[in-house]
């Protein structure tokens, strides 16, 4: 491979950073200044010096306020969503004007979580040329499978930042898969679960003759090691705050002493994953002036049971992984442990039980170094993307998205366009029409989740289709069309096909929006599944029985209306009457059988509204110009418009 050709992987992780490339068709990572291979996410401004990694890491315990960790937690999230974790931050949150952009108040900076990880890319971005000789400026950069939009935009930004030119975001399960996938099997169904530092991903893939296709993916991002940490954490605190500090609140110890606390917390944490026991032992001496110590023996049966709440959180997306890929544990051939938190015998021992691994004489793979493999995958679609080699020309990439995209409709419903679990790059076409006589403007809101109504969804974008020349309700055709790349970001198009008019807007959510509504989507759908259908069908019924009643109304002016007998007028009415009583009410089925009813009694009035634009037509008039007399009075009952509309333009 030429080396102006040269692209490298990058797992940008929430504890730990890597760069790695393909060397001779085995995935390397490259060593950082200090030799080891893992670069620790963490960034440190005194004064005009930045660190990145482990000099910055030191700093944590000696000016806590001059450092930042875990910046991945934050990336694509607002203040709101992290209010529970501020007491152990060292350094200051806040919120700015613009879209309610989190900042990171570090030394004597205010940086956003991009701008902070593109100091850790950068850094990584440094090795890399070091250990070439030569320029990188071109990187895959893995993310979490779950990661929604905002994440992903930020993350991309963070590239740009950094100066490079990011080719891909791929899922980090997938990445591990590609690792993995190198000498494995040709056929086989594999389960990624990938628990690292502060994300949870599970995805399923089918492997066939080179192919990585993913099938279905689940998650949390906002779940991972830190939480363990965080829960250990607030336990070691708090004990030397009744002892040491009785009269402070827990948010208010010197940050160096929580840090220096926390790192205790990771090696005890890091011993039991092999020891059955281990001690804290912690100098509060330069805290208290005095020569205290704290010190704690914590069995693996403790801890244990300390982290199963956190622990379990992975056990239902794992589950409806499985469930969306329509199998079962015993069709999953391969399980692969991917992200440091998987070292946890307890992990292992979930991961066991889920996908009934011991039952079928079977083990989760670990061969390959947990913290490595994500950063191993990227090298390896670092180098499908750069042209190939002989070891990744057969190889093809086939990713999901994590969530239904969709807009809203009249009444709030939502119309999905692009299912969720659906292979990207995807792109999708839906049509819809206007619900207002005149109307010159449609409002789009862009919305993404699995409930009916689109209040019950995240909301992405919204833009306007403007200009479209005035018509009857009905008579534009407004084309809509979702396309989303490589890397799960999202552009969508509107054309009304008649004049031709077009809008369109590339998806770039604001970074202040909760996650956790996102997290919880697809469950909320399943809980909510009776409810939402119920009232998407009275909506859609309302929705009808209004159009049909407004076009009936309209015919009554037109001449075929004269032609209809007494009883056919008295019936038509009657029928109106009906359905107009339904609608006030908040029963679908009686909207619906009025409709059904005033559908059958206007049969022959619309036969003789058709023959009578036919005749039109074929005494002079264009085809166009009957078809526009038709449509002012006869309204397809099944069209909707997208929501928001302002009914004053």
């Amino acid at each position: 491979m030429a080396e102006n050709t040269r692209v490298v992987g990058i797992d940008l992780g929430t504890t730990n950073s890597l760069v790695a490339y393909l060397q001779d068709g085995v995935p390397v990572v490259i060593p950082g200044e200090d030799g080891s291979p893992l670069v620790p996410s963490v960034v440190a401004i005194e004064g005009d010096k930045t660190t990145v990694g482990n000099a910055a890491r030191a700093t944590l315990l000696t000016a806590p306020a001059n450092a930042v960790y875990s910046a991945k937690r934050l990336m694509g999230r607002g203040l709101a969503d992290v209010r529970d974790e501020l007491e152990f931050f060292p350094f200051h949150l806040e919120e700015t004007g613009d879209n309610a952009v989190l900042k990171v108040k570090v030394g004597d900076r205010t940086l956003a979580p991009p701008e902070i990880s593109a100091l850790v890319l950068q850094q990584l971005k440094r090795n890399a040329e070091r250990y070439f000789g030569t320029p990188v400026t071109r990187a895959v950069v893995t993310v979490p499978a779950y990661f929604n939009d905002a994440q992903r935009q930020a993350t991309k930004d963070a590239g740009r930042i950094a100066g490079l030119d990011v080719l891909r975001l791929v899922n980090e399960p997938t990445a591990a898969a590609l690792a993995y996938g190198l000498d494995r099997a040709k056929v086989g169904t594999v389960a990624v679960y990938d628990f690292g530092g502060g994300t949870f991903d599970v995805s399923i893939l089918k492997l066939h003759d080179g192919i990585f296709e993913v099938i279905a993916t689940n998650g949390d991002t906002h779940l991972g090691g830190d939480d363990i940490d965080n829960l250990l954490l607030t336990i070691a605190l708090d004990e030397i705050r009744n002892e040491h500090f009785a009269s402070t609140e827990l948010k208010d110890l010197p940050p160096a002493l929580v840090q220096t606390v926390r790192k205790a917390v990771i090696d005890v944490k890091i011993a039991l994953s092999q020891d059955e026991s281990a001690r804290f032992l912690i100098d509060l001496q330069p805290f208290t002036n005095t020569d205290a110590r704290y010190t704690r023996e914590l069995t693996r049966a403790q801890f244990d049971q300390l982290i199963t709440p956190v622990i379990q959180r992975t056990a239902a997306p794992a589950r409806q992984a499985l469930k969306d890929a329509q199998l079962t544990p015993a069709d999953i051939d391969e399980v692969v442990l991917v992200g440091g938190s998987t070292r946890i015998p307890s992990v292992r021992s979930l991961v066991d039980d889920v996908f009934r691994l011991s039952a079928r004489n079977k083990q989760a793979h670990t061969e390959l170094n947990p913290d490595e493999v994500v950063a191993l995958g990227a090298a390896v679609q670092a180098d499908i993307l750069a042209g190939g080699s002989a070891t990744t020309n057969d190889l093809l990439l086939l990713d999901v998205t994590p969530l239904s995209l969709g807009i809203e409709a009249l009444g709030g419903v939502v119309a999905k366009i692009i299912q969720r679990n659906s292979t990207i790059p995807a792109s999708a076409t839906e049509h819809f029409t206007t619900g207002v006589d005149g109307q010159t403007n449609v409002a789009i809101h862009v919305v993404q989740g699995e409930r009916e109504l689109a209040k019950d969804c995240r909301s992405l974008a919204r833009f306007d289709l403007k200009n479209i020349p005035p018509m009857t309700a009905g008579m534009p055709r407004i084309e809509v069309k979702f396309l989303i790349d490589a890397n799960g970001i999202l552009q969508v198009s509107a054309r009304e096909q008649r004049s031709r008019q077009a809008a369109q807007i590339d998806v770039k959510p604001s970074y202040g929006l909760s996650d956790e509504q996102v997290e919880t989507m697809i469950l909320d759908s399943f809980d909510n599944a009776e409810e939402d259908l119920t009232q998407r069908q009275l909506i859609e019924a309302k929705n009808e029985a209004a159009t049909i009643l407004e076009a009936v109304a309209k015919g009554e002016k037109h001449a075929a209306w004269q032609q209809l007998t007494p009883d056919e007028i008295e019936h038509i009415k009657s029928a109106m009457l009906e359905l107009e009583a339904s609608v006030k009410g908040n029963e679908y089925k009686l909207i619906r059988r009025g409709i059904d009813s005033l559908d059958k009694k206007t049969h022959r009035f619309a036969e003789l509204m058709m023959d009578s634009a036919v005749t039109g037509a074929l005494t002079g008039q264009t085809m166009q110009a009957a078809d526009d007399k038709l449509g002012e009075n006869v309204t397809a009952p099944h069209s909707f418009a997208p929501a928001q509309i302002d009914e004053s333009k």
